[in-house]
Parts: C-alpha cells; structure tokens; sequence
C-alpha cells in the first residue's frame, strides 16, 4: 500500500464529507435514539442488550455503510471513480483510503451513542471482536452497493434494505412474532442478533457465523470492484 496515496484520497473525502449536509446529519440519528433511550430508562438499571445493539446497528449501518456508500455514488455520479480505479493507485489504497473518513466518523459515533447509553457490557473481549467484524461488514457491504449506485439519489432505494434487514434486527423481535416463526429463525443467524447471543453464551460460534457474514461482504466487495473495473 502507498501511504501518500491513501493519504491524499483520505484528504479529498474529508473535505467532501465536511461540504455534505446529509453525511454530516447521519451521526446524530444513532447520538439521538441513544440520548432517547438513556432518558427512558431510570438510569440505574443496566441497558437491555437488544437496546444496545439497536443502537449499534443504526451507528453501523446508517453511518458506516450509508456514508462509505454515499461517497462511492458520489464517484460514480461525477465520473471520478473511472479515474481513481485507472489512476496508480491499487485496489488496498483505494480501498483504505476511502474507507478512512468512514471509520473515523463511525468509531467517534459509536463511542458517544455507547458513553450514553452504557458502555460497560460491551468491554469484553468477545463484544469487541463482534463489533470490529460487525464494522468492517457493513463498511465493505457500503463499498460493494456504493460501486455500483450510479447515483447519490440510488443510495436512498438500495440503502433502506441494508438498514432495515441488518441494522434495525432487533426490532423485529417487538413485532409479537413467536420465537419458532421461520421469519425470527431466519433472523436470528443475522450479524446483529448473534453480537446480542455473545452476551448469553460462552461459546465462540456467534463471533464465528458474525465472522462469516464479514467474509461474505468482503467477497461481495470485491466482486463489485473486479465488476466496475470490467466495465470500464
């Protein structure tokens, strides 16, 4: 990788993200519901853990993926990312560098919207890992839709199902539905659900299905990026 590359694709988002209200807006969606929870509560009590992780999930996908997926449409609407794949730099600095911005904005998110709410649960070794896999997949799930958006206004339609289906999870737990119900079944193999199972078992097989999930959008990932590179 080339530091001074990434560097100067680190450079260019930065001052992208700061022109863009909607990025800009995105942290205080996951700050909010978090400050909202924490007044519900009596404020002794420890934050349920679906509570926790609802609010995880929003950090994640409505900052994490909206926001990396957001700035790959913004490339593709103005024609600069035909440039940027056919400049010197590689598929890792490319990656990296647009993924920097992102994470920093994420993590600073994260913490606050946890610092609020209760971050005690969370400082444990199997949570940590689960968060840095649950964090790199919604960012490489965010890259992999945002290659092929053509559109910043596109974002909106393809990032509401990432939201709902992977990072709202929890809720559907408050719809009444019965635990045998296929729907719940289905979903309780979902990235977020099993970062909530961490925290009522001892075994490691939630980190490793969270694990897969990663790998998964890693692979989606790059198969995006061998696409657009194909195309142009």
């Amino acid at each position: 990788m080339n530091i001074q590359r990434i560097g100067a694709i680190f450079e260019k988002d930065s001052k992208d993200f700061m022109k863009n209200v909607t990025l800009l807006m995105m942290p205080l969606v996951s700050i909010v519901l978090a400050l909202f929870y924490q007044r519900m509560g009596d404020g002794e009590e420890q934050m349920p853990m679906l509570i926790v992780y609802m609010i995880v999930g929003v950090t994640f996908s409505a900052v994490t993926s909206m926001a990396i997926m957001t700035m790959m449409a913004e490339e593709n609407e103005k024609d600069t990312l035909r440039g940027l794949i056919l400049s010197p730099a590689s598929f890792a600095d490319i990656i990296v560098g647009k993924s920097l911005v992102t994470s920093i904005i994420t993590i600073i998110t994260l913490l606050v919207s946890l610092l609020i709410i209760g971050i005690d649960p969370i400082l444990e070794i199997k949570p940590i890992i689960s968060l840095i896999l649950l964090f790199l997949f919604f960012l490489m799930l965010g890259i992999g839709i945002g290659l092929f958006a053509k559109s910043i206004a596109s974002t909106s339609a393809y990032g509401m199902p990432v939201m709902f289906l992977f990072g709202f999870t929890p809720m559907f737990s408050l719809l009444g539905l019965s635990e045998d119900n296929i729907v719940m079944e289905i979903l309780e193999y979902f990235p977020i659900m099993q970062a909530i199972e961490i925290h009522d078992t001892s075994s490691w097989l939630p980190v490793g299905i969270i694990g897969i999930w990663m790998i998964a959008a890693a692979v989606f990932m790059y198969v995006c990026f061998r696409r657009v590179v194909t195309d142009e």
